[in-house]
């Protein structure tokens, strides 16, 4: 659910008290393994982490207002989440994530970049750890504008690429029209 708190603090004053003591402990991970070059904020009505407009003044693609997601967390109607966007669409990162946290032998619950759960307890806080410190501001960057640049090319071959005609089927024994 997204909140309309403009803080960070605003944020976890609405939560309910077990909700917001697994918020802040995904928190003080994040910001422990932090990268230099992100900040926390409010982003799309979670706690977001992203690469400032200073950093890198394009901004999001999808809306160049936002600055570039890297992370965020957030509390749900059915559970919280933790998206992890250094993951999606990075083959690599996303192995080493999936490999490292199966090796803690607890479930993954896991769409293209959002790790879901219910109690902290479900979480290999560690491993989260891990991702976030793994990618650099430069790194992410670098690899958000390959993929840009490789969803523009894909897409601009859509657009000039002839589809084939359909080939007409005569379908009168007499092979006239």
């Amino acid at each position: 659910m997204q909140s309309k708190a403009t803080t960070v603090a605003k944020y976890l004053a609405e939560l309910p008290a077990e909700r917001r003591r697994v918020i802040k402990a995904v928190r003080n991970v994040i910001l422990k393994h932090l990268p230099k070059g992100y900040e926390e904020g409010m982003q799309y009505g979670m706690i977001g982490y992203f690469v400032s407009h200073s950093v890198y003044p394009s901004g999001y693609h999808c809306d160049p207002q936002q600055p570039l997601p890297f992370a965020s967390s957030a509390s749900q109607k059915n559970y919280i989440s933790v998206y992890l966007m250094c993951i999606y669409g990075n083959a690599e990162h996303d192995a080493w994530f999936r490999q490292a946290w199966k090796a803690t032998g607890k479930k993954l619950n896991m769409g293209k970049s959002c790790v879901r759960f219910k109690k902290l307890d479900d979480i290999p806080l560690k491993i989260i750890g891990q991702a976030i410190r793994r990618v650099p501001v430069k790194k992410f960057i670098a690899h958000y504008e390959a993929a840009i640049n490789d969803a523009g090319r894909k897409h601009a071959g859509k657009r000039t690429a002839k589809k084939p005609q359909k080939r007409r089927r005569n379908n009168s024994k007499e092979g006239g029209i």
